[in-house]
């Protein structure tokens, strides 16, 4: 077992284990992957890697580095295993956040998506966070967020993983202690179920979403342009040049947006419209028709995704308002073009598509708009579920 001290990659590991990722191994995944590559130190805490699964054809393998989906196989058309979300087969490029920065499967903490400036007011007390993306905080900060740190595992039986975080009062500028707990869980009808729930010992904002990078074809060095998208939704939130939201709720109607009859990617995100152009492609709110007078309704399909190539369908349901669509627009883009994942690909510009549930991006400076805030005594909880099957 080899530890790592934070972001700091030994060369001659990481060298060794890219030099065997094509070895097999007696332990190997469906999806191909070696669990001692997971199994190391970081921060004085252990990681290794989970593997959930049912009698339906359906594996998750999840490292508690982060809590993060490594791969999810599920049954083709044909019912050849396919492994359909993007990632590394091994611990050291997930932490090597120098050389190779990802927020790939990830459990996002403590606020999913931007915050504007990395700055917002709480209770008449203004918070400056961690700016992570130019002026502003992205993913709760990023390297430093939840998505780069330890959770404590429990594999509650074959099917259920629980990962806990203790993030302190302060941490990236948040205000609170916050005990946060996510929990993943294989159904027998091929649904990935996650939920977080989370509790303060101050008023704080929280916001968590997963952040698997799907293509459901399984081939993933082509970008994904042939899969079929559906939003349930007849809004949206533009976004100025840095990917903040401006407040204003549009239409889709007419626009690249209207995901409310399903179409392939491909047919609009090379569009001329302003959206499109200015984040080459899908990285946009898109406001739920699911979440009506406060409350989300997670036993109706708010998205769903679809490969010709697989015949792999995925539903989506949340209880949250927001979706955030993004078609991997930095993927195979400068530096990003050289780097090696799973099986020895590199991926190509707009190789998948991310559904993340959320509250919209930059809530807390938008007081019109569905708040993140948890007190004291109050539970935030929250809930994702991906449902897969073949036509």
């Amino acid at each position: 077992m080899k530890a790592f001290n934070g972001s700091i990659i030994c060369a001659g590991l990481m060298a060794f284990m890219m030099a065997c990722s094509s070895q097999q191994s007696t332990n190997e995944t469906l999806s191909g992957l070696s669990p001692e590559k997971f199994d190391t130190i970081i921060n004085e805490k252990p990681v290794k890697l989970f593997m959930l699964k049912n009698d339906n054809g359906m594996e998750v393998c999840i490292t508690n580095y982060g809590g993060r989906v490594v791969s999810l196989v599920v049954p083709d058309k044909n019912g050849k295993p396919t492994d359909v979300v993007l990632g590394f087969d091994n611990i050291a490029q997930y932490a090597d956040t120098l050389n190779s920065p990802t927020d790939y499967g990830s459990s996002v903490g403590r606020y999913a998506n931007r915050i504007k400036d990395g700055k917002f007011a709480l209770n008449g007390e203004t918070y400056q966070l961690k700016q992570n993306d130019g002026t502003n905080c992205l993913h709760g900060g990023g390297t430093t967020g939840w998505m780069n740190q330890v959770y404590d595992a429990e594999l509650v039986d074959a099917t259920t993983l629980k990962l806990t975080i203790v993030a302190e009062d302060g941490e990236n500028g948040f205000p609170g202690k916050v005990i946060a707990v996510t929990t993943y869980k294989v159904t027998a009808d091929n649904t990935l179920d996650i939920t977080w729930e989370a509790t303060t010992d101050k008023e704080t904002i929280i916001n968590q979403t997963n952040h698997n990078y799907y293509n459901l074809s399984g081939d993933f060095t082509q970008a994904a342009y042939d899969q079929v998208l559906y939003v349930n939704a007849d809004n949206f939130t533009p976004s100025d040049k840095f990917y903040i939201p401006t407040g204003e709720i549009r239409s889709v109607e007419g626009t690249p947006f209207d995901f409310r009859t399903p179409h392939a990617v491909g047919d609009s995100i090379n569009s001329n419209y302003d959206q499109i152009k200015n984040a080459t492609g899908y990285d946009h709110n898109f406001c739920l028709n699911t979440y009506k007078d406060g409350k989300g309704d997670d036993t109706q399909m708010c998205a769903s995704l679809y490969s010709p190539k697989s015949g792999i369908f995925m539903e989506m349901y949340t209880n949250e308002p927001g979706l955030q669509v993004y078609s991997g627009n930095f993927q195979g883009v400068g530096r990003d073009a050289d780097i090696i994942r799973k099986h020895g690909i590199k991926y190509p510009k707009h190789v998948s598509l991310c559904l993340e549930s959320q509250k919209y991006p930059d809530s807390p400076n938008k007081q019109d708009w569905v708040q993140p805030t948890l007190k004291p005594g109050e539970k935030y909880f929250s809930h994702a579920a991906y449902k897969f099957s073949v036509k």
